[in-house]
């Protein structure tokens, strides 16, 4: 997908390149700057030298060497000083002049850990939400795959009290998966319920419009929508974080039966009701399950008429569960 946010090592991340986030000498350090100069090997430090350094916002790009990346991009972020000191603006520059070396050497797939989180002390929620903003902004105009590689949970943006909501409807409306007997037969029954047809009165059109695209297949189903909310398809595969490429199959292939993320992340872009996105998941052969904490948070914002595709895989990587998008 093109962006996504992971919990890994990023000195394993097999992409076109990796993001360091280095000190202005560029002769390695500690944290993540350490780990990947080990990684890479002495060679990685030999090319540094001969950089001559980089200043706090920009960017400079080496060969990976050992790493399974072929390169890796430096930046340096800023130094959190209370936040009065332009930090944030900086770290903005750090990120937009790392992606912009990436798409200046045709590198269709970069990750980058969060920039000036540790010892520098930027806030971390602060941090993310800087990373995020500026890594999808920049995405609306470049086809290119971003992961944020992450370890710490308390990252995470969203609010104690939306936190708390998530987790309320979760416990009000989640089946665990190790129930008895009785349980399971009760949760099959609900599954077959809603994987059933909806009455056709839902239909935004009435009983024609129903009957005339009962038959209509996900494909069709997604570029009618597309029609009606008179956006683009790149508006819509855009806002969906679904890559361009995966769209092109989608719409060349009336048959074509997507993955369960990327028919909700559809969804979620094309901001259907709730009755409207169990329809055009039940296009693709799926539904909206109580006993999968992942349907259950994509439930609970779309039944809260809240579309926001970033709030949304924060929440879903706040409880440690995949990703919208393809």
């Amino acid at each position: 997908m093109p962006f996504s946010m992971v919990r890994s090592d990023i000195t394993t991340m097999k992409v076109d390149a990796i993001v360091n986030a280095a000190n202005e000498r560029l002769l390695g350090g500690g944290g993540v700057d350490g780990a990947i100069h080990r990684a890479a090997g002495p060679e990685l430090l030999e090319e540094c030298r001969a950089l001559g350094g980089c200043k706090t916002g920009q960017a400079k790009l080496t060969k990976g060497y050992r790493l399974p990346a072929k390169f890796v991009i430096h930046t340096v972020g800023p130094i959190w000083r209370g936040g009065g000191h332009g930090e944030r603006e900086l770290l903005v520059s750090a990120y937009r002049s790392s992606l912009e070396l990436a798409a200046a050497h045709q590198c269709k797939t970069v990750a980058f850990p969060l920039i000036s989180s540790g010892v520098y002390g930027y806030p971390k929620d602060q941090a993310l939400k800087v990373a995020v903003d500026t890594i999808t902004g920049f995405l609306l105009e470049h086809d290119m795959t971003v992961y944020l590689v992450i370890f710490d949970r308390t990252a995470c943006t969203i609010s104690g009290k939306l936190f708390d909501r998530i987790a309320a409807y979760i416990d009000d409306n989640y089946v665990d998966s190790h129930t008895d007997e009785q349980e399971q037969r009760r949760r099959e029954l609900l599954f077959r319920r809603e994987a059933a047809p909806q009455p056709c009165a839902a239909a935004p059109g009435g009983l024609n419009e129903a009957l005339e695209h009962m038959d209509e297949s996900f494909t069709q189903m997604l570029l009618r929508k597309i029609d009606q909310r008179g956006m683009t398809d790149a508006q819509c595969y855009k806002r969906a974080n679904i890559d361009r490429k995966l769209f092109s199959k989608i719409r060349s292939d009336v048959h074509y039966k997507p993955s369960k993320p990327t028919a909700m992340a559809f969804a979620v872009a094309l901001e259907l009701p709730l009755e409207e996105a169990r329809e055009m998941l039940g296009k693709a052969g799926f539904a909206f399950s109580h006993a999968s904490k992942f349907d259950v948070i994509v439930e609970y914002f779309i039944s809260q008429g809240n579309y926001n595709m970033v709030e949304i895989n924060e929440a879903l990587f706040a409880f440690d569960q995949s990703l919208l998008g393809g």
